[in-house]
């Protein structure tokens, strides 16, 4: 079932792997809120365009001011540039930037950003599976 049918974010084979990452550091979907930069997938899963980012992420902004998180975790490169561009970080590729803390402040709130590669990436690439179960461990230090 995809993310638009169910209307929940990360469905399918890289949303069970995000659940057995957030597993596997103590935490479940409960526990946690989960978003995407747009609000709906775009056609054929292709990546989106910075006219639908830049559409849907006013609703991002307005979640982050309701929910006033401590602590963001960015996956893969479209959350991650966002996140940094609206805390004037400077982003370059998620490669180099995945895996570190970041103290943020964004739309008047100050957080702690994660960067780490999107799920289904892991998907693609076996390498970037290891990668993520590093970074959640990091992560798991780290709360």
């Amino acid at each position: 079932m995809s993310e638009d049918a169910k209307g929940e974010p990360f469905v399918g084979m890289a949303g069970r792997f995000l659940d057995t990452l957030l597993s596997q550091i103590g935490f479940s979907r409960e526990q946690i809120f989960i978003t995407n930069v747009v609000k709906c997938r775009p056609p054929r899963n292709r990546q989106p365009k910075t006219l639908e980012i830049e559409t849907c992420t006013p609703y991002l902004d307005r979640q982050m001011l309701i929910i006033r998180p401590e602590f963001v975790v960015t996956l893969g490169s479209h959350s991650t540039a966002y996140v940094f561009s609206k805390a004037m970080i400077p982003f370059s590729s998620i490669t180099q930037v995945r895996g570190k803390l970041y103290n943020a402040f964004i739309l008047g709130l100050k957080l702690t950003v994660f960067p780490t590669f999107h799920p289904a990436s892991a998907l693609y690439n076996p390498e970037h599976k290891e990668i993520l179960e590093h970074d959640f461990q990091l992560l798991k230090t780290k709360l």
